[in-house]
């Protein structure tokens, strides 16, 4: 026989019965409906507190409070040097590398402010990374100066 539409039944034993409570002795589950016998959970609108330990000091109140938000907090979006090289391969970026660009490769978005990150092996990259404009502040780290200058150096040298 073929199934279709008209006669599909699911898996043997993936569909239970719904439980009906407070539906009789009969049904299995009258008299006290589940709830049991007594205290305040077998009452109606019960309802415990969110981290409510049965009297224990709850562990928000254990555990000590540390640190503070800082108001001042500025977030940046990290963009790694290996992205940056990927670009230069593909030919997505030919010479500079600014916020337009990097919205334009949706590596960030227009409000955004950027921080070019190392943490990758470089080949050489043929373009200049820095590009100081007035939207934008790019940061880098010292590390990532001396790279980039050594780069220069190379291509200088050759």
């Amino acid at each position: 026989m073929s199934s279709s539409l008209h006669n599909l039944t699911p898996a043997e034993g993936s569909v239970k019965k719904e439980k009906r409570i407070a539906r009789g002795e009969g049904s299995g589950h009258g008299g006290t409906s589940t709830r049991g016998h007594k205290g305040a959970k077998s009452r109606s609108g019960y309802s415990r507190k969110i981290g409510f330990e049965g009297g224990q000091m709850p562990l928000q109140r254990r555990v000590p409070k540390f640190g503070f938000t800082n108001i001042n907090r500025k977030e940046y979006q990290g963009i790694n040097l290996d992205k940056l090289q990927s670009l230069v391969d593909s030919g997505k970026i030919t010479d500079t590398v600014n916020l337009d660009i990097l919205v334009a490769n949706r590596l960030a978005s227009k409000n955004d402010l950027v921080k070019i990150l190392g943490g990758v092996k470089l080949t050489v990259i043929t373009i200049v990374i820095m590009v100081i404009i007035p939207e934008i502040y790019f940061q880098m780290t010292q590390t990532l100066m001396v790279m980039i200058i050594t780069l220069k150096l190379q291509e200088l040298d050759k």
